[in-house]
């Protein structure tokens, strides 16, 4: 995965601030996670191309006579062809084919193409992987909690350890996460993942109260990928 350009050293240092005042009244533990994107959707890109491919072969195969008149005019009127031969219905499905998906190495059209549901499923996908390696069952009270920022995709996640989700039903986090993605459409992402810590730290408040016996067992800083 690329690096993330739009977070500066001044974006890292309110986020982590961000956690470290949250958890002084809780014994949750925050971590933040951002990156670029969550997945290079190489998959997606070729099935896009096959199914451009494929249609264009139907309409060939629907319309041979508009594609004969092209080779005519191009041959100067003396191509001959009745019929288009297979060879030519193979080369130019293959042409459509490797030509979009070399258009689309280029991301930012990729990323419009992609349906909004592949997005998700994929940026949900990615917050679990890295919650079982960064958070899940690393306290002491089963209190970790991610959030996740995924850049290109304009997609967060939170993922909670067994303990609050036993507690805190996953609309509750809604706060946090409409105060992170107004920021980040702000074009602060620092301060929209700042204030998601923040909100979800009133959450944890509330159900896990600081006391003695939780110490701080994850890390504070931002995590860029």
């Amino acid at each position: 995965m690329s690096k993330v350009n739009q977070f500066k050293p001044d974006d890292h240092k309110i986020v982590t601030s961000a956690v470290s005042q949250a958890e002084k009244s809780t014994d949750g533990e925050i971590v933040t996670i951002v990156t670029s994107e969550s997945d290079h959707y190489g998959d997606v890109a070729w099935a896009i191309s096959g199914l451009v491919a494929l249609t264009a072969l139907l309409v060939v195969s629907l319309f041979p006579d508009i594609y004969l008149n092209i080779i005519d005019w191009l041959a100067g009127g003396w191509s001959g062809m009745t019929a288009l031969p297979y060879w030519t219905l193979f080369a130019f499905s293959a042409m459509k084919f490797f030509g979009i998906r070399l258009i689309l190495i280029w991301k930012p059209l990729l990323f419009i193409l992609i349906p909004p549901p592949i997005k998700k499923a994929r940026v949900r996908k990615r917050a679990v992987s890295l919650f079982r390696v960064t958070t899940d069952h690393r306290t002491v009270g089963r209190t970790g909690i991610l959030l996740y920022l995924s850049m290109h995709e304009h997609r967060a996640e939170i993922v909670a350890d067994e303990a609050i989700v036993a507690k805190v039903e996953p609309s509750i986090w809604g706060d946090a996460m409409i105060g992170l993605i107004d920021l980040v459409r702000a074009g602060t992402p620092g301060k929209g993942m700042a204030e998601a810590v923040r909100q979800m730290g009133i959450v944890l408040t509330e159900h896990f109260p600081k006391t003695d016996q939780n110490p701080n067992e994850l890390p504070d800083r931002l995590i860029e990928l």
